[in-house]
């Protein structure tokens, strides 16, 4: 008797909920035989609060852990790469500074972050790269890899369609896809350093994401990348069920946005066996629907594109009987300030219409299972009002380093956000 509980416990089947891997059954997500729906937020910058030295903060992160499970969020979408230290809109320290080389300080600060939120039964999504330049991402490999400059669009030299094109020349650049492949080898076999156990035995983690936000590119260039960008999620997802079975696997593309609103693209992309449930996001201020400045005349519209582009990858969802989960969505508060004493009105509005919308799919037995908006800033605050982006010192507000800090940001002191999020977090957590 004795024998058979240890090796129950050692496959990570026992009376805890926390100690248990997330699954998927058709259009749902399962934990020990019982549906898990939940209302999670993106909190990237977790591993480097985790971390003993400078930026790290424990106190600070322990207190967010704490806030957040209180409020009933459980899930938590977080940075698990980053590359490169040349660039001051880059986030600061690089797991990877350097190509091939990995500061074991950053990971473990990653370590810490998972330890922690095993106690507290959260589940993490983790993140394995970007195609934006915020934290080097895909675009910092190329430049590794070919030695060019990376066409960094916050400089006046050069402009968006370069950027993307650049970043999205990763996908064909072998040497380029082999050095992330290492990376993701190392940090799927790694143990950690508290918990002493490893990560890819470790129920903590609920899916490898192959990506934030990856994307063919734009224009000619990008429709021309739709087999290697294709070809690259399913051999990499391929390579990390190879080396863990137990984890879910996501791309982290943002749906029809990041597939060249080709339905097409977007479908093939997650009709794979080694991908285990779909993702999107929606951005109704960056993609022009939204204006905080003029809420009153773009709300309206905004709301209703944003309730179709939610349906249509329902639908998608339908097709495909996987899961979908909707990990980015934010605006800024109003009047686009960036202050936390500024007014949350038509923010709270927004969320409400999509938790609401995602919560009666999800209570109908419909493939929407989860939510991470973006982003949750907790005890951060801007360093000043005119932050229009990030330096090193200054306290992590959820916000990518390049923008303005505080944008998109839920404080602490939202008590009407905070109070919302407990009511849709509460329903999510008690869908039978």
């Amino acid at each position: 008797m004795l024998l058979l509980v240890v090796v129950l416990i050692g496959w990570g089947v026992c009376s805890e909920k926390g100690n248990y891997f997330v699954q998927v059954q058709g259009e749902v997500f399962i934990i020990n035989e019982k549906p898990y729906h939940f209302l999670g937020t993106n909190m990237w910058y977790g591993p480097l609060l985790g971390m003993k030295a400078e930026p790290g903060n424990r106190q600070r992160l322990n207190t967010e852990l704490d806030l957040l499970l209180s409020i009933g969020i459980n899930n938590l979408r977080i940075m698990g790469a980053s590359e490169g230290t040349i660039y001051d809109n880059t986030v600061q320290p690089a797991f990877q500074p350097r190509l091939g080389e990995y500061d074991e300080k950053v990971l473990i600060g990653l370590d810490y972050l998972l330890s922690e939120m095993e106690k507290r039964d959260m589940k993490a999504v983790i993140y394995l790269g970007n195609f934006w330049i915020w934290t080097g991402g895909f675009a910092q490999y190329v430049g590794w890899i070919t030695g060019e400059k990376v066409p960094n669009p916050f400089l006046p030299e050069y402009n968006w369609d370069q950027f993307i094109n650049f970043s999205s020349s990763f996908y064909s650049n072998k040497e380029a896809v082999e050095a992330y492949n290492n990376y993701v080898t190392m940090l799927i076999n790694r143990k950690n350093t508290i918990t002493g156990i490893n990560y890819k035995d470790d129920p903590t983690i609920m899916s490898w994401q192959l990506a934030n936000e990856p994307r063919p590119g734009r224009g000619e260039i990008g429709r021309k990348n739709f087999k290697a960008f294709s070809e690259w999620i399913e051999n990499t997802a391929k390579l990390i069920k190879a080396m863990d079975s137990k984890h879910l696997i996501s791309t982290g593309n943002e749906g029809l946005a990041g597939s060249m609103f080709s339905p097409e693209l977007y479908l093939s992309i997650h009709d794979s066996e080694n991908i285990d449930y779909m993702t999107a996001h929606l951005w109704i201020l960056n993609w022009g629907w939204y204006d905080p400045k003029n809420p009153e005349k773009t709300f309206p519209e905004a709301k209703e594109k944003a309730i179709d582009y939610l349906d249509q990858h329902i639908e998608y969802a339908h097709q495909l009987n996987k899961p979908q989960v909707i990990e980015e969505f934010g605006i800024p508060r109003d009047d686009h300030s960036y202050s936390p004493f500024s007014s949350v009105e038509y923010r709270d509005e927004y969320y409400r219409i999509i938790f609401d919308k995602i919560y009666t799919d999800a209570k109908s037995r419909g493939p929407m299972a989860g939510s991470n908006f973006w982003t949750w800033a907790g005890m951060g605050r801007p360093a000043g009002e005119d932050s229009i982006k990030w330096e090193q010192g200054d306290p992590f507000t959820g916000d990518p380093p390049q923008e303005p800090q505080g944008r998109n940001s839920v404080f602490s002191s939202d008590k009407s956000t905070l109070e919302l999020l407990k009511i849709y977090a509460e329903k999510m957590n008690n869908i039978q």
